[in-house]
């Protein structure tokens, strides 16, 4: 089992955009310290607890100050970019990562950036347009560029009489970087895809129990395909905190910043937009039972070492195997020490059982 984190970039709104980026920086450099093999880094419009709409500039800067770990988006929303212009950007970041990169796609399910851009999610149209993007940039990394067009996307061929101007950009890794898709739902159609195309997926664990559906979305889409998926490449974002003793990590969670981020935005988020069933352990469990202290309690892998080993050995049986550990960070600012000894720990203590 492999480790890496996701990173939404997550900072309290209050937090000024350029003094979150200096902690994002140093903490993706602490990462790649550690051992961390990559880090996944998302991207959104309308989400000020999210204040991060470009993540390939993040990575761009995270390039020169980190050796060995694997950046990568978290996802580009395809509905939101032309994908001629980001197979560009795409294939250069590649060249300056020299295959420490790998991209990751979304089709956006955030209400309110779909609808800063228009984007008809009701009838799903950003699905379509995801699903065309992709088409047009596989078009063009892998036999270069030619009329077509789709129902939201153009793409024209370079004819021109002069040999100096020419499609001439294709990304470093061949024939493109690896590509992750993220999936949350059980029967998740954006696993799904994964499977089929040969994607690498990320299960975005709400819930431990409902994530061993996860693997099944995945066999499905490969069957479409003629696909036999390695669960070497399957990832399951986890929120992981490690402390002396369970009380001890309980407790800094609660008052911390992970804490905060779910009670005033994801907690709120989600089960407004009926979620609820996602968090339940029992589904026997009253509605409002699912607060901060029900998923440290019952989900989040939160506790002393040997707890962490436990609750991780668990959900290797429950899943029939993963080959990536995606631990979910937050802004630990005001908490740096205790955050860094959690990390420690993990790659120390808890890794070493599941090598």
């Amino acid at each position: 089992m492999h480790l890496g984190a996701f990173m939404m970039p997550s900072h309290p709104p209050e937090r000024g955009i350029a003094e979150g980026l200096r902690w994002d920086l140093d903490h993706l450099a602490l990462l790649d310290r550690l051992g961390f093999e990559e880090a996944w880094i998302g991207e959104h419009y309308t989400a000020p607890w999210e204040p991060c709409p470009a993540p390939d500039l993040l990575i761009a800067q995270a390039l020169m100050r980190t050796e060995r770990m694997k950046l990568c988006p978290g996802a580009h929303l395809l509905p939101y970019h032309n994908p001629v212009e980001l197979a560009h950007r795409v294939a250069y970041l590649d060249h300056m990562a020299q295959g420490r990169y790998m991209l990751g796609v979304g089709i956006s399910a955030l209400g309110s950036d779909l609808q800063l851009f228009g984007v008809d999610a009701e009838h799903g149209e950003n699905r379509r347009m995801t699903l065309e993007a992709l088409d047009v940039m596989l078009q063009l990394w892998h036999d270069g560029p030619r009329a077509m067009q789709t129902e939201h996307w153009k793409m024209g061929a370079v004819e021109t009489d002069f040999d100096f101007l020419k499609y001439h950009l294709r990304p470093y890794q061949k024939p493109h970087p690896p590509i992750g898709i993220a999936g949350l739902s059980p029967n998740s159609e954006t696993l799904k895809l994964a499977g089929e195309r040969g994607f690498l997926p990320l299960s975005i664990s709400l819930n431990p129990k409902h994530t061993a559906s996860h693997w099944a979305s995945i066999e499905a889409g490969a069957a479409r395909s003629g696909r036999t998926p390695n669960r070497k490449d399957w990832r399951l974002v986890r929120e992981i905190y490690i402390a002396d003793t369970d009380e001890k990590a309980r407790k800094q969670v609660r008052e911390g910043a992970m804490g905060r981020c779910w009670r005033e935005y994801l907690l709120p988020f989600y089960l407004g937009n009926g979620f609820v069933d996602h968090f339940k352990v029992d589904p026997a469990d009253a509605d409002s039972e699912v607060t901060v202290d029900y998923l440290v309690e019952k989900s989040w892998f939160v506790g002393s070492t040997s707890t962490v080993i436990d609750k991780l050995g668990q959900l290797q049986h429950d899943t029939g195997g993963f080959g990536g550990l995606l631990v979910m960070t937050y802004d630990f600012s005001t908490e740096q020490g205790a955050w860094e000894e959690s990390l420690n720990r993990l790659v120390e203590d808890v890794l070493p059982h599941f090598a």
